[in-house]
């Protein structure tokens, strides 16, 4: 697959997208903040809730760094809620290279620099790519949402760095592995598990399909700045921040955004700016595949 099908593909499963203008995310490392219990943060974190918010589109630069190499390019991204997302590259004189449609149980690509085209559900999609894309993940992340995030579960709370911390309540051994697979590996005064261990804990989390959810949230505005999914039974974690966020004008919607996906042996990262955010206009989600286009091999 050419490097920029995969740097589509990447940008359709974690479309996140960053203004050059925008607040930081300040972490004050020693800030000192008081307790609270995970039902009090979770109850911030749902009254912040944007269901208000029904589409969303916005220009992106978007810097990606892949296995095989580097790309950046500028795209469209256009996103009607729990109905489709859609891309548009246009890396160079305004010539569209790819599209991309996304709908919950659906991909559709479009490579147009060798007249080929993908349609297929999302296990299709996976075998094909080799990442499954998730429609309701992209667009909780377009909104700084904490994706993945199920009110009725059990959480811990812990503070770390000046921010709150909540972990979703899998067994100890399997949050300490999930940290241990993390390129940040962020807990203090910890020692990693020996290889052993981490071993006979995965092979633990496969059996019972372990996933490990950690979100950081600011303690003043209780903003989420950063998401971490942890596989552990296919050894996979995605890792987002939201290191910049607008002001009341863009309703404080991340403006720029970091992503790094790791598996063994393997790592992609992106970071996306993105400018014109508009809120709750109509949208054309226009995919049309010309008869000339041929299926991808």
């Amino acid at each position: 697959m050419s490097t920029v099908a995969k740097a589509v593909m990447l940008l359709a499963l974690l479309s996140l997208a960053a203004c050059k203008s925008g607040k930081p995310v300040v972490t004050l490392r020693n800030r000192d903040v008081p307790a609270r219990s995970p039902e009090k943060l979770l109850e911030r974190l749902m009254a912040s809730d944007r269901g208000d918010i029904r589409t969303y589109s916005a220009k992106a630069n978007v810097d990606l760094v892949l296995p095989d190499g580097s790309k950046s390019f500028k795209a469209q991204v256009r996103s009607v809620r729990d109905s489709a997302a859609w891309v548009s590259v246009v890396p160079a004189l305004g010539i569209e290279v790819a599209r991309v449609l996304i709908t919950a149980d659906s991909l559709k690509f479009l490579d147009k620099l060798h007249d080929q085209y993908f349609v297929g559900d999302t296990a299709a999609a996976k075998k094909k790519f080799g990442m499954q894309p998730s429609l309701s993940l992209l667009q909780q992340a377009l909104l700084g949402e904490a994706i993945g995030m199920d009110p009725a579960e059990k959480y811990r709370s812990d503070r770390e760095d000046g921010q709150y911390v909540l972990t979703s309540k899998e067994r100890r051994r399997f949050v300490r592995a999930a940290e241990d697979l993390s390129p940040g590996d962020t807990l203090a005064r910890d020692r990693d598990m020996g290889e052993r261990r981490m071993e006979r804990t995965l092979r633990r989390a496969e059996v019972k399909e372990a996933v490990v959810l950690r979100y950081w949230i600011e303690p003043d505005s209780f903003q989420v700045t950063r998401v971490q999914i942890t596989d552990l039974a296919r050894d996979q974690t995605a890792d987002v921040r939201y290191e910049l966020r607008g002001g009341a004008e863009e309703q404080h919607l991340p403006t720029r955004i970091s992503i790094t996906l790791t598996e063994p042996g393997r790592q992609a990262s992106g970071t996306l700016e993105l400018s014109r955010i508009t809120l709750n206009e109509p949208l054309q989600l226009n995919f049309k595949i010309p008869e000339k286009y041929e299926p991808m091999p």
